[in-house]
């Protein structure tokens, strides 16, 4: 195929430094990465109101408020807004705006946490959608670029800063990476979304090998870098990104002079621009091999527009964000609560969602959120428990849910007890029951099935085994309503995506298995697809009956993943032969015909996607 590149193609600058295109306002709070600019909300508000009244063109209105992290639903005359939390961070006073704008304007009451650390609003009546934005505003929350072909939310480590196990600290090099990025010309419209990570530890809990393009603290000479990878991703033609350099710079600016030079490379790539649904860098990677690649990114960083930039210390030190946690982290209580009757359950909840920081006398807390989703009365007893715990101090994470920070060890009963009240005390966050999916056909235009009511199902079958076995617990079960993967179910123990089959001309929602994907432990792992086709109603049978296999014929101390290797996919595609076989359409197997959490028979309603409009 010949490559049709864009070498003449013009690549703006930044801008003046406080223009629209280059905002550098910045307030050194978390979850205030992003510049708001008032007259973006005018401009949405006015573009909005042209488009209602039939004086702008849908697809001229689509591509602008995609920008403005606005995407349309599979619902009509609805919106999702996409909020930005660029490495999880989020305050306190952000959280009770949550709260406030999930219980003014989502018809569902209801936020959730993404597995790309953003929290999504469902269901919003474009009216009110301006409204919405203007309110988080207000306390430094952006919606800026959650969408559209951009530089998409930047995600890391929510245990940046406070774990034994990192080289250094990335998120103030991250923060600077996403005001960098953020409004830049050249990265408003590419051939497609620009997803990035950052990573300070080599167990790679921010999963870098499934980004377009990564970052991975490393320390040479009493010198910090990064270590930087391009070209994963999942969807169609998941790959692992491979190594572009093994060691960039970071205080002094080369590792945005290297970003920027990768993206100018693709952005110049116009032949990605026919074929949307494979128009990510990984595609262009995957053609000319990430050697040549590495010639262009050499080539291209010898060019005029370096000049024209400021990359330097004084540039990563302004953009960056120097957030004094410990400063912040609570004094000593006077007196702390201790477990009663309720021992057990208490250390159980110890035990899984606890963990000690590198700082003396303080731990993380992680909190387990069903399906991602939180209500207004549970944003705002979080945001409180952060005040009175934390400091203020907490992050999302990419298994939706949510770790508090700096709390002292000798409150966590309280937190706990806090937590409980919520309905959010459960234990055993990233363990089998906490199962990860993505909205599906709840709301994307994307979706063929309902992989939020699998999500519910499926937890619900978990919790009948009443698991104890500590090897069981790692299994990871993710799900997605379609095969593009937003909940990550390439890499997960047991995946799932969705599909249909048609038994006698009647559809019937349905899944594809993949069994012994893998993420944990700085190793990324696609898992195999099997050669079944599940009916929607029997995936939660399909799930214990692998789960039971594993236990009954595992070796000593085998972990699941290596079980599937060695058994291999055939062991698991006989295990539920007789649940592949669809029953024939009766008044004994409707409930077959009709998807998890539907009321109605399962018909297949797949719309266009606007990602890459």
């Amino acid at each position: 195929m010949e490559v049709a590149t864009a070498v003449d193609k013009q690549q703006q600058g930044k801008g003046r430094v406080g223009t629209l295109e280059n905002p550098e306002t910045y307030e050194n709070v978390p979850g205030n990465i992003i510049p708001i600019i008032e007259r973006e909300f005018d401009d949405f508000d006015n573009e909005a109101e042209e488009f209602l009244s039939g004086q702008l063109a849908e697809n001229e209105f689509i591509g602008f408020r995609l920008k403005q992290g606005v995407y349309g639903q599979r619902q009509p005359d609805v919106q999702m807004i996409r909020i930005k939390l660029p490495f999880g961070g989020v305050t306190p006073d952000q959280m009770d705006a949550f709260g406030s704008v999930v219980e003014k304007y989502a018809p569902l009451v209801k936020g959730h946490v993404t597995t790309r650390q953003n929290i999504q609003i469902h269901h919003v009546p474009l009216p009110d959608t301006e409204l919405l934005l203007r309110e988080i505003a207000d306390v430094g929350l952006s919606s800026r670029e959650g969408c559209g072909n951009t530089v998409r939310n930047v995600t890391g480590d929510p245990w940046a800063g406070v774990a034994a196990d990192e080289v250094f600290d990335p998120t103030s090099y991250g923060t600077a990476y996403v005001r960098y990025f953020v409004r830049h010309p050249t990265t408003q419209l590419m051939p497609r979304k620009i997803k990035t990570a950052f990573t300070g530890s080599d167990e790679d809990r921010a999963i870098t090998g499934i980004h377009d393009i990564a970052f991975l603290s490393r320390e040479r000479d009493g010198v910090k870098g990064f270590e930087v990878r391009v070209g994963g991703g999942t969807s169609i033609m998941a790959r692992v990104a491979p190594t572009l350099y093994e060691f960039v710079e970071a205080d002094n600016g080369d590792y945005l002079k290297v970003a920027e030079a990768a993206l100018r490379i693709f952005d110049r790539q116009d032949w990605l621009r026919a074929n949307r649904a494979r128009a990510r860098i990984k595609v262009l990677i995957d053609k000319i091999g990430i050697d040549a690649f590495r010639e262009q990114v050499d080539e291209e960083l010898e060019g005029d527009w370096v000049a024209e930039r400021e990359f330097s210390a004084e540039l990563v030190e302004r953009l960056g964000f120097e957030d004094d946690e410990e400063g912040r982290a609570p004094a000593a209580a006077p007196s702390a609560a201790s477990p009663n009757g309720d021992r057990s359950e208490f250390e159980r909840f110890v035990a899984a969602n606890t963990q000690p920081q590198r700082q003396e006398g303080f731990s993380t807390v992680e909190v387990k959120i069903d399906r991602g989703d939180l209500s207004p009365e549970q944003f705002r007893g979080l945001a409180q428990i952060m005040r009175e715990f934390t400091g203020g101090n907490a992050r999302s994470t990419v298994q939706q849910n949510f770790v508090l920070r700096w709390v002292r060890d000798e409150s966590l009963y309280n937190v706990w007890q806090r937590l409980v009240e919520l309905g959010l005390g459960e234990p055993g966050p990233r363990e089998i029951s906490d199962v990860v999916s993505c909205p599906g056909t709840d709301s994307c235009k994307l979706g063929i099935t309902s992989s939020m009511g699998l999500n519910r199902a499926v937890k619900e079958r978990i919790d009948s085994m009443r698991i104890e076995d500590e090897l069981t617990k790692r299994i990871h079960i993710k799900m997605s309503g379609c095969p593009n993967g937003c909940s990550q179910h390439h890499i997960s123990s047991i995946g799932f995506y969705g599909a249909s089959l048609k038994v006698g001309g009647r559809p019937m929602p349905a899944y594809i298995p993949h069994i012994g994907g893998n993420y944990e432990g700085g190793e990324v792992v696609f898992g195999t697809r099997l050669k079944s086709r599940l009916p929607a109603k029997r995936v939660p049978e399909a799930v214990e009956r692998w789960v039971r296999l594993y236990e009954a014929e595992r070796d000593d101390g085998e972990e699941f993943n290596a079980f599937a290797e060695r058994v291999g996919a055939a062991s698991f595609e006989e295990q539920v032969k007789d649940l592949t076989l669809p029953a024939e359409f009766s008044l004994e197997t409707m409930q077959q015909f009709i998807d998890w959490s539907r009321a109605t028979p399962y018909k297949v309603e797949r719309g266009e996607g606007e990602c890459a409009i």
